[in-house]
């Protein structure tokens, strides 16, 4: 019995290790010899994320060869799901590639079918993985959509349009208030200082988001060669940003920020000890609580 699980679970890999030694072989062949190392890095780099994506394929066929049926299911209203169909299959896209995710579908008429392992596995609603989703978000927050988009797929191979890293990132974002529902800052002590830090970012907005009394200076007498008098070229409000926290204060006195007649500048420094040595020397900078808003004043 030991000897057919160690066959079964051998076979079940074949495809990755016969895409493993086709690499091998293509390393230790004629035809990569006469690489340079940036060639080099874009052929392995475009044939580790296959080998990966076969790997998660092949992982995923065995699970979906070992799902167990279950005796009883039933949904959250207590409708039971009397048949079961073998080999449902669904596409995930993940940051290697797209892989196909096999597993038993329970079904009722008139009922949506429920598929257990897409609840263990905790696949999305959406074809886009939970990898996929963190990327597009940490890249959009760098700039556009479209960057991002184009960033995703250098990192993955995956081609995403901008409206899908656009809903990729806010279903990242869906638990935010939550997230920082359980991150209570600790209370300030006696003797920290309060910083409110603002600024603020002229925001360019669509002609219809303009305000009536901005929107008509900004076509009445429009002239067809030049701005007209009151026309703005770039047509933006004001958001503001601002933060407020508080701090273990680091006492400096002016030794600390100018150097004496005869003593040269540090490098990289303003004084005599840089900022990071005067910290810490005369303590740690120790921020305690963040609050931050956001606010766009009328323009």
């Amino acid at each position: 019995m030991e000897a057919y699980a160690l066959d079964a679970a051998t076979t079940a890999f074949d495809e990755s290790r016969a895409r493993f030694e086709t690499i091998l072989a293509w390393l230790s062949g004629p035809e990569s010899a006469g690489l340079t190392h940036a060639e080099l890095e874009a052929r392995l780099q475009v044939a580790s994320r296959e080998l990966f994506c076969q790997l998660v394929q092949d992982h995923l066929d065995r699970r979906a060869e070992r799902e167990p049926r279950l005796a009883e299911v039933v949904d959250a209203d207590q409708v039971p799901r009397d048949t079961v169909e073998a080999r449902r299959a669904r596409t995930l896209a993940t940051v290697f590639g797209d892989v196909r995710v096999e597993r038993l579908a329970y079904r009722a008429r008139a009922h949506a079918d429920l598929h257990p392992a897409d609840a263990v596995l905790n696949l999305p609603a959406e074809q886009h993985s939970h990898g996929l989703r963190r990327l597009a978000a940490v890249e959009a927050a760098r700039g556009s959509f479209a960057e991002a988009a184009w960033s995703v797929a250098q990192a993955t191979g995956q081609r995403l349009g901008n409206r899908q890293v656009e809903q990729l990132t806010q279903r990242a974002a869906v638990d935010f208030d939550e997230f920082y529902a359980t991150r209570s800052p600790p209370l300030c002590e006696a003797g920290d200082v309060l910083v409110l830090s603002c600024d603020g970012k002229g925001v360019v907005m669509r002609p219809q988001a303009l305000r009536p009394a901005t929107a008509k200076a900004a076509t009445s007498r429009k002239l067809a060669t030049r701005l007209s008098k009151g026309e703005q070229r770039h047509r933006k409000r004001l958001a503001e940003v601002g933060c407020v926290y508080d701090c273990a204060p680091i006492p400096r006195t002016p030794g600390d920020v100018l150097p004496a007649p005869d003593q040269p500048h540090p490098p990289g420094g303003t004084g005599p000890r840089s900022l990071p040595e005067a910290a810490t020397v005369r303590g740690s900078l120790r921020t305690r609580s963040v609050i931050c808003w956001g606010w766009q004043p009328p323009v």
